[in-house]
C-alpha cells in the first residue's frame, strides 16, 4: 500500500495525516491560511500571535512566506473551503425547508 509522502519546509509541514495534507504550522493544526486570513484582515504578525499564542514570530513568517512562494496553492485551499461552506448552508437550508413547521 503506497502513501503519500510527507513533505516538510522551514517551520511548515504538509502531512496526509494533518489537516487534510493542508500546509501547517510545524507541530500545530494551525494552516498557512489560517495565518493567510488573519494577516488579510489587517493583523501584523505580532498580533496574529495575540491570537495563536503557542506560535513563535519565525513560524508566523514562515506561514507567510510559504503563502507568497506557493499562492495558488493556498487560494485554491480558501476556494475549496468556500464551497465547502457554500455546500453545508445550501444542505442547512434545505433539510430546513423540510423539517415540520413546530
Amino acid at each position: 500500500m503506497a502513501t503519500a509522502a510527507k513533505t516538510v519546509y522551514s517551520h511548515i509541514t504538509k502531512d496526509p495525516e494533518v489537516c487534510g495534507g493542508r500546509a501547517c504550522i510545524d507541530g500545530t493544526r494551525i494552516r498557512v491560511m489560517d495565518v493567510v486570513s488573519l494577516h488579510r484582515r489587517g493583523h501584523t504578525p505580532e498580533k496574529i500571535l495575540e491570537s495563536h499564542p503557542s506560535l513563535n514570530l519565525a513560524q508566523v513568517h514562515a506561514a507567510l512566506s510559504y503563502y507568497y512562494e506557493n499562492p495558488r496553492e493556498i487560494e485554491a485551499a480558501f476556494e475549496e473551503d468556500r464551497k465547502i461552506g457554500e455546500r453545508i448552508e445550501h444542505d442547512r437550508a434545505d433539510f430546513f425547508k423540510k423539517s415540520p413547521a413546530r
